[in-house]
């Protein structure tokens, strides 16, 4: 549910708690608004962490570029902590103009990954995804299960691919050489990754 907090000594306080907990991580600042993440869930994070070790295979063991799993990203030149969003999956393949500086990027990675928690607002950052840059979106529904691809057409992210269990689409990926499809799971719908080269992983 929405919270807004007009006393600025119990919002120092929420952030500082939060800070000192160290659940602070994918806390993200929208236009000067402090906007605090939910806190995720051992789904969330095994699909995080999935997606983050496929790529990582992928792309930084082979010297294509850098995949993290959360990092903060602006579009501020000078204070960068007004204006920043926290994907779960960054990917700054080689020659992204995307500059890292330490505690942050300025601009966006070539693809980004949202994995939708309850009563985040993911679908709410593709105008700021779009405005810094990111070539792909893809962003992972679990209520219903659903993967959703956008691209960067005209400087602007367009869907253009969605894969439920009903429909059995496979998305396919630009930036990144993988493929993605939801297949049936014993708890879960699965996350089936196809790598170019034919190696493949269920998340």
């Amino acid at each position: 549910m929405p919270m807004l907090v007009n006393d600025s000594r119990l919002e120092e306080e929420l952030i500082a708690d939060r800070r000192e907990r160290g659940i602070d991580k994918f806390d993200e600042v929208w236009d000067g608004m402090y906007v605090m993440a939910p806190i995720a869930n051992n789904e969330h994070q095994a699909i995080q962490g999935g997606l983050t070790a496929i790529l990582s295979i992928l792309i930084s063991l082979e010297k294509l570029g850098d995949v993290h799993p959360g990092a903060n990203v602006s579009d501020q030149e000078v204070d960068w902590t007004h204006n920043y969003r926290v994907p779960d999956v960054l990917v700054f393949l080689n020659g992204n103009p995307a500059e890292d500086r330490e505690s942050h990027w300025f601009g966006g990675p070539d693809l980004a990954v949202e994995i939708v928690s309850q009563w985040d607002r993911s679908r709410e950052k593709i105008d700021f995804y779009s405005g810094v840059g990111v070539r792909e979106l893809l962003i992972i529904d679990r209520k219903p299960w659903q993967m959703e691809l956008f691209k960067a057409v005209d400087g602007k992210l367009k869907p253009v691919s969605i894969a439920t269990e009903a429909n059995a689409n496979t998305i396919e990926c630009q930036t990144v050489p993988i493929t993605l499809k939801l297949v049936q799971g014993s708890k879960r719908p699965g996350i089936f990754v196809t790598a170019r080269d034919g190696r493949s992983w269920t998340i």
